[in-house]
């Protein structure tokens, strides 16, 4: 019996190693293709997400840890594993070079992080439980995460794709101000069904993320064979990307969900006008800036008197081409006229001297960056490359909260003037009366 147990021990290892580490009764969910852009990516939950390979020992060990994890934390975030030798697709789709990785898919699903917190039940709880605190704080703030996208994907339906028509696509493609990513199918093709799903889970995000800028389409080309013929279809599903007043491209990028979002993110991040620049006259205008954005960019100007119409308008004209250059990050930009918002200026270590100046506030760190180079356009990208790559220098905001905003009368465009002075009349004043006075 012995030998003929240790046989059957072999096997049963054997088994497990082919169907992989986890089980249905385990609180862990084996993810593979066919149900991860529906369990992950369409999902409202957090993910932690292990990437392993059933040969690899670290990911044996880790194995009786992440199932603890999973169902610690069941009900709160979801744990999933993907046996990577078996999808070895899906691990390329996410860059997995070593076993096991962990990822994490939060606030942007597009984008996961990667997990690099300890590998003991107890240390996954609470490197989840911090991410997640920040995950609610986050929404809790407004922002719905990465380069100013949303991280919930929503479930996506048919009805968010565009049925595109010989008869309706000029008014909506061509006609239309919203960039078009198009598909051209036929419905006995295998590839397009593949891509069916894909393409309607993508719709929603897209909708999303780019406020309906960027839309997606569809047109069966068996049907409509004079937009096939039009723009010279010939294999399927082809997908052609649409800008008013330019000629169509193709898109020749991966068929996937989170492909086909990011390539709309980036239409729609070309696409998108330069952000205004706002003069902080009240509160609203101020904390709905710095709140909505990454980054807040404020100006303090010079006193009109000090540079008249001119030469502020000459300020704002830098401030704008900046804000044109850097229209793709998720920055809002103001401006303040010197000793107008003294409270602000003082949160920023600036008052009194030195205008014009400038400073990037990120509010949900509450910390902020000055301008030390020239209030120009070469001194104000080299200010904001810095920032974007993280070498610019921060300081904690003045008392950790944002400053007292008062209200103010807008900039009328004009020059300034000076205050008048009221004309006292002295006639009925007698000098005998002031000289006793004085004495």
């Amino acid at each position: 019996l012995g030998p003929l147990s240790a046989k059957c021990v072999l096997a049963s290892t054997l088994f497990l190693t082919v169907h992989g580490f986890y089980t249905a009764s385990d609180d862990v969910m084996e993810l593979s293709p066919s149900n991860f852009n529906k369990q992950v990516l369409q999902s409202d939950s957090m993910w932690l997400v292990e990437f392993y390979a059933p040969w690899c020992g670290h990911c044996q060990r880790l194995t009786p840890d992440w199932k603890k994890a999973a169902t610690a934390l069941k009900g709160i975030v979801k744990l999933g594993a993907v046996d990577a030798d078996q999808h070895k697709s899906l691990a390329g789709q996410y860059g997995i070079s070593g076993f096991p990785t962990i990822k994490i898919f939060g606030a942007n699903k597009n984008k996961p992080e990667d997990y690099q917190g300890g590998r003991t039940s107890q240390a996954i709880v609470e490197g989840t439980m911090t991410a997640l605190r920040s995950l609610v704080k986050d929404r809790l703030s407004g922002w719905t995460g990465g380069s100013g996208h949303s991280g919930e994907s929503g479930t996506g339906s048919k009805k968010d794709v565009v049925e595109l028509t010989d008869d309706n696509f000029d008014k909506l493609v061509l006609n239309g101000h919203e960039v078009w990513m198009v598909e051209f199918f036929a419905p006995w093709c295998g590839h397009c069904k593949k891509l069916e799903p894909e393409w309607t889970a993508a719709a929603i995000a897209v909708k999303e993320q780019t406020k309906g800028k960027v839309k997606l389409g569809a047109v069966d080309a068996t049907v409509h064979q004079g937009l096939a013929r039009r723009y010279g279809i010939r294999g399927f599903p082809t997908i052609k990307i649409f800008s008013k007043g330019e000629e169509p491209k193709d898109y020749d990028g991966g068929r996937t969900r989170p492909d086909i979002v990011a390539q709309a993110i980036e239409l729609f991040s070309a696409n998108v006008p330069p952000p205004e620049v706002l003069e902080i006259i009240n509160q609203d205008v101020f904390k709905r800036t710095c709140d909505d954005y990454q980054l807040c960019i404020v100006a303090i100007l010079p006193h009109i008197l000090d540079t008249g119409a001119s030469g502020r308008n000459g300020y704002l004209e830098v401030m704008r081409k900046m804000a044109d250059k850097y229209k793709k990050k998720t920055w809002g930009w103001l401006w303040a006229e010197a000793g107008s918002q003294a409270e602000l200026e003082s949160s920023l270590g600036i008052g009194g001297f030195g205008y014009p100046a400038m400073a990037a506030i990120n509010v949900r760190k509450m910390k902020f960056s000055l301008l030390k180079g020239s209030f120009s356009e070469t001194g104000i990208h080299e200010f904001l490359r810095d920032l974007s790559v993280g070498r610019g220098s921060t300081a904690p905001v003045r008392g950790g909260i944002l400053p007292t905003i008062h209200t103010v009368e807008a900039w009328d465009g004009k020059d300034g003037q000076l205050p008048i002075e009221e004309d006292i009349d002295v006639s009925d004043v007698e000098l005998d009366d002031l000289e006793k006075d004085e004495l």
